[in-house]
């Protein structure tokens, strides 16, 4: 069987004004202090494809609009709603207050390895990504919900944050349905 690579409008995209009236899944993201402008852009990237609810860009992590940004972002800046907070524990706090359970990715003691992670399909969810050097900072883990960790086997102890962003939003546009 041969495959033709389809063309973009043989896609069935929304558009940007049809996007505005669609659900999104009940996910947010929190980015903890993320210096490369490139890994902004890309989550936000893959936050569009899976009609992530929010991404909340935390300390230091840049904000649109910025060209390095737009680079990887191609445009899912305008797609996929943002806030910045100046603290990261400002974003979860709020995200608390509105009963979303949140979830630090990181590599910590008695965390859920990402293949076993459940949840309610009624339960918003955000999943924290930390710095590329320091990942997420202690004390943000310490006022998570739980932590959420991707198995690893190899040399490296961690991945590009723009993968583990990638990986955990499959793995939440799985479990609240395709």
């Amino acid at each position: 069987m041969k495959h033709r690579k389809l063309d973009n409008n043989e896609l069935d995209r929304p558009d940007l004004q049809a996007l505005k009236f669609i659900e999104r899944h009940p996910v947010h993201v929190v980015l903890d202090n993320i210096r490369s402008l490139n890994n902004i852009g890309s989550v936000f990237r893959t936050a569009d494809a899976f009609l992530a609810a929010h991404i909340h860009l935390c300390g230091f992590t840049a904000t649109p609009p910025h060209r390095d940004i737009h680079k990887t972002a191609l445009g899912a800046t305008e797609s996929v709603p943002w806030t910045h907070h100046q603290q990261t524990r400002q974003a979860i706090e709020l995200l608390k207050s509105r009963g979303v359970k949140v979830w630090a990715v990181e590599q910590a003691e008695g965390a859920t390895l990402l293949q076993d992670w459940t949840t309610d399909q009624n339960q918003a969810v955000a999943f924290v990504f930390g710095n590329e050097v320091k990942g997420v900072a202690q004390d943000i883990v310490d006022h998570c919900d739980g932590v959420l960790e991707i198995p690893q086997h190899g040399l490296k102890h961690s991945l590009n944050i723009s993968v583990s962003a990638g990986m955990v939003l499959w793995e939440a546009f799985k479990r609240y349905g395709l």
